[in-house]
């Protein structure tokens, strides 16, 4: 049994031929670092013309929460989520050194110092470049999520058979 090598250009051209330029990503975190990551990498794929897609689940939905909306949740346990996730991207926690907010709120001043942009401008910016948002509708029935909770710009309500289906016609796909 005889096995053909490709070149690692020609494999790549066939693999780009057999996908569209297509971005999936999905945000399971909350916290600030990881969101500015997750929409950067949105924001400069769709610029690029790529299709991409965000697909917010567990602590990622607190970054498109409204800010201080409350939960409806009729149980206690889900209603205490809503207490200790506030949600809106303003109010992202570090992933480390957060200290209690300190190390939050320095970030963010370097940010400003340096023009970057926020959690929540990024966020605007991927909305107009067509960056389309997907909420995982199980998780938020878990964490007693409801879609007014949310902000305005969400594409789809849906679980994971729609991210999967879009995964599967993806050229990359990331999990932040």
């Amino acid at each position: 049994m005889q096995t053909t090598q490709l070149e690692p250009s020609v494999a790549l051209a066939r693999l780009q031929e057999s996908k569209p330029d297509k971005v999936t990503i999905v945000l399971l975190s909350g916290d600030l670092d990881r969101a500015m990551a997750a929409f950067i990498i949105a924001t400069g794929a769709a610029a690029m013309g790529m299709q991409v897609t965000v697909f917010f689940t567990f602590w990622g939905l607190n970054t498109i929460r409204r800010k201080g909306a409350a939960s409806s949740a009729k149980d206690w346990l889900r209603r205490m989520f809503g207490v200790l996730n506030k949600g809106g991207a303003e109010t992202l926690p570090l992933s480390r050194f957060h200290f209690g907010g300190l190390g939050t709120r320095m970030m963010q001043k370097v940010m400003k110092q340096n023009r970057m942009p926020g959690v929540p401008e990024l966020m605007q910016t991927a909305l107009d470049l067509g960056v389309r948002f997907i909420a995982c509708t199980t998780t938020m029935g878990l964490m007693g999520i409801t879609k007014d909770t949310l902000i305005d710009g969400i594409d789809q309500f849906a679980g994971v058979t729609t991210y999967l289906a879009e995964a599967k016609q993806g050229s990359v796909n990331l999990f932040i």
